[in-house]
């Protein structure tokens, strides 16, 4: 991973994310030679995509069926 001090990262910003996008290498800032952040790739993610432990999830009823007056909890 590439190391680079915070003031090289600010001057150099634009051509630091040209390089992240080309070789999908992340890079780490450090301020006086400490770990502060990694600038890593952006990752998409599918969030529209359901796990697959929800694919095998069945429901044994169904649930637009209206309710029988007996179903209906009793108001308190």
């Amino acid at each position: 991973m590439k190391t680079l001090n915070v003031h090289e990262a600010k001057t150099h910003l634009s051509a630091v994310l040209a390089e992240i996008e080309k070789s999908g290498e992340a890079v780490r800032i450090c301020r006086s030679g400490r770990p502060v952040a990694d600038l890593v790739p952006h990752r998409v993610v599918d969030r529209l995509r359901p796990h697959p432990v929800m694919r095998k999830i069945r429901i044994g009823y169904d649930p637009l069926a209206p309710m029988s007056a007996e179903e209906w909890p009793e108001a308190e």
